[in-house]
């Protein structure tokens, strides 16, 4: 009879917390670099160094204590494995908010000064919100918080972007066999020559392209347009790649020039895409990567997403993020089409316009790109792209066996057969989803029954939590913020950002009663 090895789990939750916690010298060295040259105000970078500080020395006396406590000796299975990415992102999610939470206990608030971070929930929502990399935010004046902080909330984007538990195996080699379980339950997909070579050297070559993409879009942003700030640069990158949507300003990409938001378009398409494509074009098979049926499926739809919005957004008037009406002509339309189809397919959730003022079928179609997300393998939310071909092939043979019963058919995915259980998979997934949707809906209404909310915000933000895609429509729209939601409210919402992350069964597995047992 075997029950779940606590004390593994433990360790390496241990060893979690203390990367997280070093992690945070990057924010705080930032801040003490903005005092030296001037940029901000010696009490505000006291403030910020002291509430990392704090949160390093608990994040390093906790994790350090887990992994005094804990043990790599006995099994390291399945349900170890399933325990340890879910509280990697609960535990992991109430770290990174503590720097939020302490700075706004220690700092005198000045007029017209965001206070959402006086509340642990709202930091938590924040954190998890980044390292799910969902970018939605308590937050209705980003611009107004102080650029450290504001640097750590980016970062958890990136962190979260390949995933913590993957970034764990990388620099875990005692995992051992562990490793290939925990980069099962972290990768997305049918089918992945990633999931089964050598997790070790795959996932430091994906960390490799991750890293080499972040310095290449933050280099082109300066260089197409000199006059944007390098912290703009980077943090927009962080945000990008991570397919989160975190941004410094209130106006989200909409404050940049036309060319640095082209260049935004170009990687957050690219962030979108299987990392373990980019392996194979690494490895020399260029040929094949191209070939991918997903891959081509993935760029069909952001084209005809973009016409459609585009054809029907075009000669209506609706307002830039920026506040300005669009009124520049048909390339800001096209602009704001492909960007908006592209961010919400990617699930990164930035915005140069407020598509809440768009028309039904503009809207439709950005609702179905939630849903759908990006590549399997990538750092984007939804259900995946591989996961749609997959679903909408079985429906196919499905129909045809009601009027040819007879007739046995495969279902493939480019030169893929989709076995009989990864069938079941894909459509328990899908389902899943759709249920969580309905009940994350329903509990907001619930919840939120004082606020008046309406139906469209409930479904809006609970499809946008689910998915990973940050802002929704209506009450949660590109424009508004999700600071008004109540308490418990808020947290249904990071639950569900969790569970969407997770891909959707890591998570309520631990439910089941028999999860718990010994076998």
């Amino acid at each position: 009879m075997k029950t779940i090895n606590y004390r593994y789990v433990l360790r390496l939750l241990g060893l979690l917390l203390l990367l997280m916690s070093a992690s945070m010298v990057l924010a705080f060295g930032w801040a003490i670099f903005e005092y030296f040259f001037r940029i901000s105000t010696w009490r505000q970078d006291m403030e910020i160094v002291r509430a990392f500080l704090v949160t390093m020395a608990i994040g390093g006396f906790v994790g350090g204590g887990l992994w005094f406590i804990g043990s790599t000796d006995g099994h390291f299975g399945k349900r170890e494995a399933l325990f340890l990415v879910s509280m990697s992102w609960l535990v992991g999610a109430m770290l990174a908010a503590f720097p939020f939470y302490f700075w706004a206990q220690t700092h005198v608030f000045v007029p017209f000064q965001d206070r959402a971070f006086l509340s642990f929930i709202n930091c938590y929502f924040e954190a998890m919100s980044g390292l799910t990399t969902t970018g939605a935010t308590v937050l209705s004046n980003v611009e107004s918080i102080p650029r450290g902080l504001l640097f750590w909330r980016a970062f958890t984007h990136w962190q979260g972007g390949l995933g913590i538990v993957v970034i764990f195996v990388a620099v875990l080699p005692s995992l051992g066999g562990g490793g290939k379980k925990l980069f099962h339950f972290e990768s997305t997909g049918i089918a992945s020559d990633t999931a089964t070579s050598n997790i070790k050297e795959t996932t430091r070559i994906l960390l490799l392209i991750y890293v080499a993409l972040t310095v290449s879009q933050i280099l082109l942003m300066k260089l197409v347009d000199p006059s944007v700030g390098w912290f703009s640069c980077i943090t927009e990158s962080f945000g990008t790649l991570g397919t989160g949507g975190y941004n410094i300003y209130n106006a989200s990409s909409g404050r940049h020039s036309a060319p640095v938001q082209w260049v935004i378009i170009l990687f957050m398409v690219l962030a979108g895409i299987n990392f373990g494509l980019y392996k194979k074009v690494v490895l020399g098979k260029f040929r094949s990567a191209i070939k991918d049926t997903e891959l081509r499926v993935y760029l069909a739809i952001i084209v005809g997403a973009s016409l459609i919005i585009g054809v029907f957004i075009y000669g209506t008037e609706y307002h830039e993020t920026t506040g300005a009406l669009n009124n520049k002509g048909i390339l800001s339309v096209v602009r704001d089409a492909v960007f908006q189809a592209v961010s919400i397919q990617t699930t990164t959730g930035s915005a140069t316009a407020n598509f809440d003022e768009w028309g039904l079928i503009p809207k439709a179609v950005l609702i179905t790109l939630m849903f759908i997300g990006g590549c399997g393998g990538s750092t984007a939310g939804g259900i995946k792209v591989i996961r749609v071909i997959g679903a909408l092939k079985i429906m196919k043979v499905e129909l045809e066996r009601a009027f040819r019963p007879s007739v046995l058919r495969s279902v493939r995915i480019g030169t893929h057969n989709v076995e009989y259980h990864q069938r079941i998979s894909i459509l328990a997934y899908v389902l899943g989803i759709l249920f969580l949707f309905g009940v994350g809906s329903v509990l907001l209404m619930v919840t939120e029954q004082a606020s008046g909310v309406s139906g469209t915000t409930a479904m809006a933000a609970a499809i946008a939590s689910l998915n990973n895609v940050g802002p929704g429509l209506a009450g949660v729209g590109p424009l508004e913020n999700f600071g008004w939601i109540s308490g418990p409210g808020r947290l249904i919402l990071s639950l569900l950002m969790v569970i969407g992350r997770l891909e959707v069964f890591a998570i309520l597995v631990l439910l089941m009663p028999a999860f718990w047992r010994s076998h």
